[in-house]
């Protein structure tokens, strides 16, 4: 406990939010008045959010008074099969319904770009908790149970540390992302730097987002072994098929769709768990008076603990981990990229980050606190395995039928994941291997094949990586090596190329293959880390040893080595990046656009929509052309050549049934009249209406 973890992490992080701020500030995205204040105050607001929540479990939930230690609770004597067999149905249904509902979604996937980016269609408030969803994998419940038994309440510094990147990817990298259109990080870095640093990016990417599923799956596989006593091998097996199964149909909607219904089960089933917990032991005050004073810290041990400290989770999560799932992962990005526009992708994160992500802290730790609170009380044997304790707190507490909603909710926590990063390799493999360079100028229909066969690919190779993680002590072990030792390279190039102009193309190719080299080095020769260590004890040796400080040692490197590499070669010029780094966000809107772009949207109208135009797209050939009439156009404040956003109007469809089009010239008629190629029509209601907004 002590102020030293608090001090260090707002310290070193709010440096970091501080740079961001001035950033945002020369980009004029923030300021004193207007709109400026408005974005100020909300990133200040969300500072001071998590700065009070962790101050105050850090300072004061810790002086409340503990209760008695329990008699020693039975020795846990339960093996092989848990739960009846109403629970089994229900997670045999579960999967049924999940691959069935997944597949439906195969009839809105006819593109590439519907199969990776779902059309750029959808809602801020499906993005968002497909987010969670995304977010929350099944090692996530595992995971962090285990840290919550052993640790308690600082098992959330995962989840609650993201803010200090928020205004660099808020109004830095998101913008950039989405109005250059690139299809994929490598394509971003081909684009900033050159062919090669795609190439060396492509095969950093695809390791780490291979290697995540691997992650995820070695992980179900651990919980159906304890809960079913199957082979870890094989259960991740089963759980792989049924996941590519429903990817491999309907893409990037068959993803946003099921991690909908997905996210809601875990978030249900993970309080559902809490509560059920927090009656068993008597009601909250029992359940916070059996947490030990450590446990209800919002922080961990500052060094002392070479497996689970502050200074080592802070660099490698907060700071490698955190810049590389908002800057670099590719399924992340792809559901930005999925979402109607930039102001509904800064609603989703806005949303996640302040609300969503703090309550899945709770869900994914909560059972592990439960079970250190039960185990105080007496009621749960103290020698439960930590790896198991959320399986073995679920079967103690649930009746038959929630025993297998909770182990579903578990299940749908590793689908949720592992479909997004299954979609996500796919993405790469055909946009920045197939596309580039096997195969070039072929029908779209071609890469949508090749989409589909490459998802089912990830997922046997994901499943051959589950022994891999099996020779680490835990799931939150593996998971923090793997990270440490991947991200720190790929994370200093990515954010020297967006926020340092003059960062050079051969420096992002060194950054990226020395930065690897040295973390790489660092796996055999440990002790290359101990000057960047903190203090913490080594533990363990050669892979498990300063797993956390590894990253620090990796981003400090990769640092030096873009900085000398910089110094000593010739930067490209501005006019050649201009949209592809900060301070250039309008020249991306521009070139988006094709034309002045204006970012305050217009009102949404219900409006008469009819068919028959001829289908013919615009210039820049991304939208097809729609007509509205001189009215409708005065009511939207639109022009030609205005991007318009056609969407049925049932609002809680979320965007499913929606399209882009280019308005064109304006049509005859009166009153509020939109005419659409036929192919468009689709989106409009039976009875022939449609809302329609003006986007940009």
């Amino acid at each position: 406990m002590g102020a030293l973890p608090y001090l260090y992490q707002y310290g070193v992080g709010g440096l970091l939010f501080v740079i961001g701020l001035i950033y945002v500030r020369r980009q004029g995205d923030i300021g004193l008045s207007g709109r400026g204040l408005r974005n100020l105050l909300m990133l200040l607001g969300g500072l001071a959010f998590f700065m009070l929540l962790q101050g105050y479990l850090q300072f004061v939930a810790t002086r409340a008074p503990t209760l008695p230690e329990g008699s020693a609770a039975p020795a846990w004597t339960e093996e092989g099969i848990l739960g009846e067999p109403i629970d089994y149905a229900l997670i045999i249904v579960y999967f049924v319904v999940i691959l069935g509902f997944g597949s439906l979604f195969g009839r809105f996937t006819k593109s590439t770009k519907d199969f990776f980016f779902g059309g750029q269609r959808f809602s801020w408030w499906l993005i968002s908790m497909s987010l969670v969803a995304t977010t929350v994998g099944s090692y996530s419940f595992i995971k962090y149970s285990r840290v919550g038994f052993e640790h308690g309440l600082s098992s959330t510094q995962s989840y609650i540390n993201d803010w200090f990147w928020i205004p660099l990817f808020f109004f830095g990298w998101l913008p950039i992302i989405y109005y250059s259109r690139v299809r994929s990080i490598p394509e971003y870095f081909e684009r900033r730097f050159n062919r090669a640093a795609r190439l060396v990016v492509t095969v950093l990417l695809l390791t780490y987002m291979i290697g995540y599923v691997g992650v995820n799956f070695y992980t179900l596989g651990k919980a159906l072994n304890g809960l079913l006593g199957w082979d870890i091998f094989f259960g991740a097996a089963v759980v792989a098929v049924v996941c590519a199964i429903y990817v491999t149909a309907g893409g990037q909607t068959a993803v946003i769709m099921t991690d909908l219904v997905q996210g809601f089960l875990l978030l249900l089933a993970g309080f559902t768990l809490v509560y059920l917990g927090v009656e068993h032991l008597g009601g909250w005050d029992q359940f916070w008076g059996h947490l030990t004073p450590e446990k209800r810290a919002a922080f961990s041990n500052f060094n002392e603990d070479p497996k689970f400290n502050m200074v080592g989770i802070f660099w490698q999560d907060a700071m490698a981990n955190s810049a590389m799932f908002m800057f670099l992962n590719q399924g992340l990005i792809m559901r930005f990229l999925a979402v109607r526009s930039v102001p509904d992708a800064r609603k989703a994160i806005l949303v996640t980050s302040i609300v969503l992500m703090p309550v899945a802290a709770i869900v994914v730790a909560g059972g592990g606190w439960i079970g250190s609170a039960m185990v105080h009380a007496g009621l749960l044997d103290a020698n439960s395995p930590p790896d198991t304790i959320f399986v073995r707190v679920s079967y103690v507490l649930c009746q038959p039928g929630m025993f297998g909603l909770i182990m579903a909710a578990l299940t749908a926590a590793l689908m949720s994941t592992a479909d997004t990063l299954i979609n996500a390799v796919s993405a790469i493999v055909v946009n920045d291997l197939f596309r580039p360079f096997a195969k070039k100028e072929l029908p779209d229909t071609h890469y949508l094949k090749i989409a589909r066969y490459s998802s089912i690919g990830v997922a046997l190779i994901g499943i051959l990586l589950v022994p891999f993680f099996m020779q680490f002590d835990s799931i939150y072990a593996a998971h923090g090596a793997f990270t440490a030792a991947i991200t720190p390279p790929m994370v200093i190039a990515a954010l020297f190329g967006v926020f340092w102009r003059r960062f050079t193309a051969k420096a992002a190719v060194w950054t990226m293959v020395g930065g690897t080299a040295a973390v790489a080095l660092s796996i055999f020769v440990p002790e290359v880390i101990q000057p960047f260590a903190h203090g913490i004890p080594k533990g363990g040796e050669y892979h498990t040893a300063w797993v956390f400080p590894r990253a620090l040692y990796g981003l400090v490197v990769s640092s030096a080595i873009g900085v000398v590499v910089t110094l000593l070669t010739k930067p490209r010029e501005l006019s050649t990046m201009r949209g592809l780094v900060w301070g250039t966000v309008r020249d991306a809107m521009v070139a988006f656009k094709g034309g002045e772009p204006r970012e305050e949207h217009s009102v949404a109208l219900l409006v008469e929509v009819k068919g028959g135009l001829p289908f013919k797209r615009g210039e820049l050939a991304e939208f097809p052309i729609c007509q509205l009439t001189a009215s409708l156009m005065k009511a939207l404040d639109a022009a030609e050549g205005d991007i318009i956003y056609v969407s049925d109007p049932r609002r809680w469809l979320g965007g499913l049934r929606s399209v882009h089009m280019r308005a064109g010239p304006v049509c005859d008629g009166e009153g509020h009249l939109a005419l659409l190629p036929d192919e468009a029509i689709e989106v409009a209601e039976r009875n022939g209406q449609a809302r329609v907004q003006r986007m940009l």
